[in-house]
């Protein structure tokens, strides 16, 4: 087995799809390793559940930097010195510069709960509510300067039921992300998925595994 890619994971809060990566990487064949988590939050749930997992952990508040590009180097600083080859957006509330996303450009993953192109945004569950669409779910897509416009490595797709709530459609659609977010990461660590111009190819068996619907998650 090749080198496994060092990930670094961004979170805000609890760090649910951060846990089901960790989950994921504990298996000898998974492409990737979770070596670094970094939060911007000290109160944040993560930062306690991924320090009991073995994970290296750092805090770096953003609020103790003069701006928003101070911080995005403070990070990158940070990524730099752990190896860190691939990042994972994991719930991170903080929106970054644009030299910090060309940095990392075909490098940092994001996980949206809705498909892509579609309710991009907050609140994306009671947007597809409100459209009264009857398939959501969620993207695996490369992070770019424009919020939730990136590439798409993945999608899955749940059902949307008769009588749903917001919270009963976020709930559903959590549960597939934590499957889709380790498929999509192992896509691209293995090189099973690379960037080309503004879409992804997908090789060989990848394009099934990029495309999934999850009537389970139910």
């Amino acid at each position: 087995m090749t080198a496994r890619r060092r990930v670094g994971i961004l979170i805000s809060g609890r760090g649910s799809n951060m846990q089901a990566l960790i989950a994921a990487a504990r298996r000898p064949d998974y492409p990737a390793e979770i070596a670094l988590v970094i939060s911007n939050r000290a109160q944040a749930p993560g930062v306690e559940i991924a320090r009991a997992a073995g994970i290296r952990t750092e805090v770096i508040p953003h609020q103790e930097y003069r701006d928003r590009a101070d911080f995005d180097a403070a990070l990158d600083a940070a990524l730099g010195k752990a190896g860190i080859e691939l990042v994972c957006l994991a719930g991170f509330m903080r929106l970054f510069t644009s030299p910090f996303v060309a940095r990392w450009h075909g490098r940092m993953l994001n996980i949206h709960p809705s498909l892509l192109p579609s309710f991009p945004g907050l609140k994306p569950q009671q947007q597809a509510l409100d459209a009264g669409v009857r398939i959501s779910g969620c993207t695996v897509h490369f992070v770019t300067p424009v919020m939730d416009s990136g590439p798409i490595i993945a999608q899955a797709a749940v059902p949307v039921l008769p009588g749903d709530d917001a919270a009963a459609l976020e709930a559903r659609i959590l549960k597939a992300e934590h499957r889709l977010y380790p498929t999509a990461l192992a896509l691209v660590a293995a090189g099973a998925a690379r960037l080309e111009g503004d879409r992804v190819v997908l090789a060989g068996d990848a394009a099934t595994a990029g495309a999934q619907f999850m009537p389970e998650a139910l």
